[in-house]
């Protein structure tokens, strides 16, 4: 039955006789269980702190490792550009130094101080090697 209720001269409101009247009856299993899941109890509680713990500890130690694994590249790139310039000074240095060498100086010293003079068409080998190798003698090599 529905009845309207006058509030003020213009409002007309429906009231119901049931709240909610299509809604189905729940059972008290159901009811329980709602009512556990509302309520958080102290095991719960301390498992979700200590998981927050946990959480907050490991990315502490995360942030951590990445400062330092940043640094150690930091380092490594100073050292890598102290590298290049040893290099390049060292660089200069030997043409500076391969710059001073007469060899033609070398050449008299060798030959008129030194007796030294250029090896006959005999006394020459050769062997097979790029321009990177070198050759140890550590016994006469024989004739043919």
């Amino acid at each position: 039955m529905r009845e309207y209720v006058i509030e003020g001269n213009t409002v007309r409101e429906l009231e119901r006789e049931y709240q909610q009247p299509f809604d189905k009856p729940v059972s008290d299993t159901v009811k329980k269980n709602r009512e556990k899941a509302a309520h958080m109890n102290a095991g719960y509680v301390a498992f979700l702190l200590l998981m927050a713990g946990i959480l907050f500890i490991g990315c502490t130690a995360y942030i951590n490792l990445r400062n330092d694994i940043t640094e150690k590249q930091k380092s490594v790139e100073r050292l890598q550009s102290r590298v290049a310039a040893l290099k390049l000074q060292n660089d200069e240095e030997y043409d500076r130094i391969m710059g001073n060498v007469d060899m033609e100086e070398i050449k008299k010293i060798a030959m008129n101080e030194l007796h030294m003079k250029y090896p006959d068409s005999g006394q020459v080998s050769i062997t097979a090697g790029n321009d990177t190798d070198y050759v140890r003698q550590y016994k006469e090599i024989p004739s043919e």
